[in-house]
Parts: C-alpha cells; sequence; structure tokens
C-alpha cells in the first residue's frame, strides 16, 4: 500500500491528513487545516491533492481544527462518503467546524469592506456554514474497541487516545496480496498525567506506525507543579490589581483550567475571583462533555461526586454575546478571563490583547501549543510589539509559558506509547511535528530499539 501525508509532514505540526492507497481501496485518515504563519491560507486553498472521487471513506481521530478543518472541501469537491468518528468526535467536529465557517465569514466579511474601498474584487470564504454542515451529515459513529469495515479490504479499529474528548488512535488491518498489514496512526496523544481524560491506549502490534512528535524533544512540566505555578501567578495579579488573559482553546484547555480553578476554590488555595468564560464555542463545549461523562477518569468522577462544582465556580460567569465579552473591560480590578483562539490567532482574545497587553499589571498566560507564526508564539519569544487589528500594541503585560497543561503527550509518553510496538519491529513514520522535536524523537527510538524512523515530507509517498 501507498501512504501520503497532505498535511503535518515537512516540519509541519497542523493540516494533519494522510492518504491510504491500496489496488482496492482508497482512504483518508483526518483532513485537518493549516494553522499559523503567512502561508497557512495559502495552503488551505490549496487543492487537496488526494483524488476525491476515488476515496471510500473518512476516519478522523478526534475533532480539532487542524484535524477537520478541510473536511468541507471535501464535500466541494465532491466527496459524499461517509466519514467514521467516535460518537463524541462528531459532536466535538459539528461545534468546531460550525464556528470555523463564522469565523471565516465574519474575517471575510471585514476584509472584503476595505478591499472595496481600495476598489478591488471581493473573496471568498475558505466554505460556508451550509458547505459544513454537508459533510457533518456525512459523519458515522464508531464504537471504541470495535472493529469495523471502512473500505474494500480495510477494516479500522479505534482505541482511547487521551488528547480531547473522543479522541483516538486507529489501527488499519488493510489485506492486500493475499495477506494483512497493520497500520497504526497515533493521532494527537494526550499526558499521562493530565487529568479529567482517561489515559491513552496503545496497540500491541503494527506493521507501520504514523506517530506524532509535537513535543519529541522534551517533557513538560510535572502537572501538579504548574498548577501550583498557576495559582501563584493568579495571586501575583490579584495583588497587583490587573487582569489575566489565558488564550485558551474552546475544547479541552477551557474544560481542564475550569476545572483546575474549582479544585483551588474548593480547596482553599485561591480566593474565589471574578472569572469569565469568553467563548461561547467552550460553553456549548462543556455541554458535549457532560453528555459523555463515560469518558472521564477515576478522580474526575471522584471530584463530581465529592462536592458541588456549581457552587465551586459561582464566581465564573459566561460571555455568550460580543455585548457581554466588551463589559469585560469595564471591570475594576482583577478577574481571570478564558478566551479564544488559542494560538491567539483570532477571536475575542484579541481584543482583551488590544485593550491590556499594553498595561503593565496585566499577566498573559500560553497554556497550550503556539504553531509558529501565531501571536502567541511571538508573546512567548518575547516580541515587544505586535499589530492586533492594523494596530500597533506594545507589549509590557507578564508574558507567562505553562506547558504542564499541554494535550499532548511529552517525550516519555510517546516513547512509552510506541514501546510495546517495537518489538514486532515496525516501519516508523514520525509526523506532525516541527524538525526539531521529530529528530529528537527519531534520535531515541534509534538508540532505544535500533530502527531508523522515516521524516516524510509533505505529498512524500510512503510504501508499506
Amino acid at each position: 500500500m501507498k501512504i501520503t501525508p497532505y498535511g503535518a509532514a515537512g516540519g509541519e505540526v497542523t493540516g494533519s491528513a494522510y492518504l491510504v492507497e491500496t489496488d482496492s481501496a482508497s482512504v483518508l485518515i483526518d483532513c485537518g487545516l493549516f494553522q499559523g504563519g503567512k502561508d497557512a491560507a495559502a495552503r488551505n486553498r490549496a487543492p487537496l491533492g488526494c483524488k476525491v472521487a476515488e476515496l471510500d471513506a473518512v476516519v478522523l481521530t478526534h475533532g480539532h481544527l487542524d484535524h477537520t478543518g478541510r473536511l468541507p472541501l471535501l464535500a466541494k469537491a465532491g466527496y459524499s462518503g461517509p466519514v467514521y468518528a467516535t460518537p463524541a468526535t462528531i459532536e466535538m467536529t459539528g461545534l468546531i467546524l460550525r464556528d470555523s465557517a463564522k469565523i471565516q465569514s465574519q474575517d471575510i466579511e471585514r476584509q472584503n469592506r476595505k478591499r472595496e474601498r481600495a476598489g478591488e474584487s471581493p473573496l471568498e470564504p475558505l466554505y460556508s456554514l451550509a458547505e459544513a454542515e454537508q459533510v457533518l451529515l456525512q459523519l458515522q459513529p464508531a464504537t471504541l474497541e470495535e472493529s469495523f469495515d471502512v473500505a474494500p479490504g480495510i477494516r479500522a479499529r479505534m482505541i482511547e487516545a487521551g488528547h480531547m474528548l473522543g479522541s483516538a488512535s486507529i489501527e488499519l488491518a488493510v489485506r492486500e496480496g493475499g495477506r494483512e498489514r497493520l497500520v497504526a496512526f497515533s493521532g494527537d496523544l494526550g499526558p499521562t498525567n493530565a487529568p479529567i481524560l482517561k489515559h491513552a491506549e496503545t496497540f500491541p502490534k503494527a506493521d507501520a506506525v504514523f506517530l506524532e512528535t509535537t513535543y519529541g524533544d522534551r517533557d513538560h512540566r510535572p502537572f501538579r507543579e504548574t498548577a501550583i505555578e498557576f495559582f501563584e501567578i493568579i495571586k501575583q495579579a490579584v495583588a497587583a490589581g490587573g487582569k489575566i488573559l489565558v488564550p485558551t482553546f474552546a475544547v479541552g484547555r477551557a474544560q481542564l483550567l475550569t476545572m483546575l480553578l474549582a479544585y483551588a476554590f474548593r480547596k482553599g488555595l485561591v480566593k474565589p475571583i471574578p472569572v469569565f468564560l469568553d467563548s461561547p464555542m467552550a460553553i456549548e463545549a462543556w455541554k458535549i462533555y457532560e453528555r459523555h461523562v463515560e469518558l472521564f477518569d477515576d478522580e474526575m468522577l471522584q471530584f463530581i461526586h465529592d462536592g458541588s462544582v456549581r457552587k465551586d465556580l459561582a464566581t465564573m460567569k459566561p460571555s455568550v454575546t460580543a455585548e457581554d465579552s466588551k463589559k469585560i473591560n469595564d471591570i475594576i480590578g482583577s478577574c481571570l478571563v478564558m478566551a479564544g483562539s488559542g494560538m491567539c490567532t483570532a477571536g475575542r482574545i484579541l481584543h482583551h490583547f488590544k485593550q491590556n497587553l499594553w498595561k503593565p499589571e496585566t499577566h498573559v498566560i500560553i497554556v497550550g501549543y503556539q504553531a509558529y507564526g501565531s501571536l502567541g508564539r511571538r508573546l512567548v519569544e518575547g516580541e515587544k510589539m505586535v499589530k492586533i487589528f492594523g494596530e500597533q500594541i506594545a507589549v509590557k503585560a507578564h508574558i507567562h509559558t505553562l506547558g504542564g497543561f499541554s494535550a499532548h503527550a511529552g517525550q516519555t509518553d510517546l516513547l512509552k506509547w510506541f514501546e510495546p510496538l517495537a518489538g514486532g519491529r515496525p516501519l516508523v513514520v514520525l509526523t506532525h511535528g516541527e524538525d526539531g522535536p521529530r529528530r529528537e524523537l527519531a534520535k531515541q527510538i534509534q538508540q532505544r530499539h535500533g530502527l531508523k524512523p522515516l521524516l516524510p515530507g509533505l505529498r512524500e509517498v510512503i510504501e508499506v
């Protein structure tokens, strides 16, 4: 068979998509959006590369935009077949794609007003809400641990990946030429010490392994230490009377931080302060979490059982409308604001940055991966002046980076996930990581197991 990465390769983290081709079938694993960097928009508008008319099925690892965001383009190109995902991923994908279409429409409207004044022709969004809705009708549920047919000669099985609600690693059993080969796609793996979700599982064997490497060169700070630092930053900001701005991924990170605050307030570790969940998407995501408690780990279930989370979070207010969001600017004194987008590339966090980045009493807490070229990445790297909505804003706020809240496995967890597969001496393909992390994880795998992983470029064909 041939497997071709149409994203998340060549040192790229986003845009995950793998085309699996045999003599009788064609299956796509994920179809994600490129994010961050000046050329992301151009790459998203480029042809998908795969022959859409020949696709038998699409299988999703999880609902994040960099794994699902180009699905509507498949529908636009004529794909009408099934898109398999876990039930929770189906719900999350619906939430995320609808939000993506809405943001694109708003961004294009803003750009077109400028283009009209400049006498330039209008642009079209990458896809519309109607086109997103079209592909959502093609989503079909798949149960964790159960094998199912996806195409002639290809069966799939999903197991828990621990990365976000509904996330899965995928095993394809491919029968071709009288023999069966197993191909494992890790998808995005979660760290073993993160709360709320069950830990990632792994496969016993595989002939080929496609492994993510987002943090292949390092481990995160222990979660407990990171939580303690998070609480200390809140105390510092409150003492200075400044706002605490947290660019937050609406799915996963928002829920993690909310439960962490509930824990801190319940245990008296932090005095309750005004908290604003300034993200309609995160608010809706919470409702999906509440419908899938079967995916929670034992500690999370016990925490819910032991007290009233609603009472713990009495000082938290959801900000649904734009007017709700604007009113946060009128708050005198300290408050904590969680707002999207997580990489600071769009959304309400930009408005809060414009109002507060130039104030030295402000604290910004970066709690997730920041893609190369994104505003979040530039803040992490210490830029002192950034442009927001066309205006130069001085960065005088305190910028904190807390890697221990990452939803991605660090190097030790990645190697631990791969360990049971190493004995079968599979073909190892490292993707979904910048070149530094990919090379370092490749080095570790070669030293420990005597296997030399492939580090493919974008659209580089891999034969299994």
